[in-house]
């Protein structure tokens, strides 16, 4: 039977918070508007006289106000909460760390954009069209802006990200998709405002819809990014395994016996008139590129080395038996 410990309750991780924003987001959207078809599409008093379809700030104003409210705060919150813990989980190793002080501060700039956002969508939904128009406008702004440069200097780290850890497709894939709800977002919001502006009220209120629900897409997003985190028996954390491959490295070149590197050519010996040998600095041995072998040292008089040589140039004269004595017992010869 698996012994599950602590840290597999995968189902506890920080993906949950992108999650949770997101089908909060969603239901919300999905129930004002379904609330806005039951009742017969109401006109409501927030709305141009010629005006057809309402604005989720319209149906936000009028009965459905608290939903909007309780809405905006709960997916904004854990919204955020998915910004500072991915930070968080890239700093302490579980995801792959940032790998200079550019990513890092790029991160940093935009959680404080994500923040300004959230700001922005909990007072638009509190100061209400009707009451407050040009407040609301003007947080509705904020709102915007604040996400979408949030999402820029976060893609903009990813792309780093991206270019140090090749192996690692899911930054590209995340990369791609906030680079993605960046153009998309950004053009649909031109378009409504545009139309918004011209008096095309109808028209302006699809765009908000159809903003609305892109961005529930991209809170989405956060899934790629914070589940390379989980731990549980078939999962190790993306940063895990980086460190592990880090300490392995560590540990071949401790354990590479003085050996040059395979993709580094050893310092050549100066002291030895073979410019062509290198010495093992561990244990004294030299190689030869000439013979693709190694030559013992000095010392020890190895293959190849100047001792040998000297034999076989100067062999001794076994056979010259006038200089040996010839009978003994033992240690004593005669």
């Amino acid at each position: 039977m698996v012994q599950w410990s602590k840290y597999d309750r995968w189902w506890l991780s920080a993906w949950i918070f992108p999650l949770i924003s997101a089908l909060v987001w969603l239901g919300m959207l999905l129930a004002m508007f379904g609330t806005w078809e039951a009742e017969g599409s109401p006109h409501y008093p927030s709305m141009d006289p010629d005006q057809h379809i309402a604005y989720i700030s319209d149906i936000g104003a009028f009965g459905l106000k608290p939903l909007f409210q309780t809405g905006a705060v709960l997916t904004t919150i854990f919204l955020d909460l998915g910004f500072v813990a991915e930070r968080w989980l890239r700093h302490y190793g579980r995801l792959a760390p940032n790998t200079s002080r550019v990513q890092s501060t790029l991160s940093s700039i935009s959680i404080f954009f994500a923040i300004l956002g959230t700001c922005g969508l909990i007072l638009l939904s509190n100061f209400d069209t009707y009451h407050h128009d040009r407040l609301h406008d003007g947080f509705l702004l904020l709102f915007l802006a604040g996400y979408i440069l949030s999402a820029i200097f976060l893609c903009a780290e990813y792309q780093r990200l991206g270019i140090h850890y090749r192996q690692h497709r899911i930054l590209r894939l995340s990369f791609w998709i906030k680079l993605a709800f960046i153009i998309v977002e950004v053009a649909l919001a031109i378009v409504f405002a545009a139309t918004a502006w011209n008096g095309h009220q109808d028209v302006a209120a699809v765009f908000e819809w159809i903003v609305a629900l892109i961005f529930t897409f991209y809170v989405l997003s956060f899934l790629l990014d914070l589940w390379p985190s989980v731990r549980h028996k078939h999962h190790v954390p993306q940063g895990w395994r980086e460190q592990e491959e880090a300490r392995l490295e560590k540990m071949a070149e401790r354990n590479n016996g003085g050996l040059p590197p395979s993709n580094q050519d050893p310092a050549p010996v100066i002291s030895e008139p073979n410019q062509g040998t290198y010495q093992n600095t561990t244990d004294g041995l030299y190689y030869d590129q000439a013979i693709g072998n190694y030559r013992g040292t000095y010392v020890t008089g190895g293959p190849g080395s100047h001792l040998q040589n000297a034999s076989a140039q100067y062999p001794p004269a076994h056979n010259d038996l006038g200089k040996q004595k010839k009978r003994g017992v033992g240690p004593l010869r005669f």
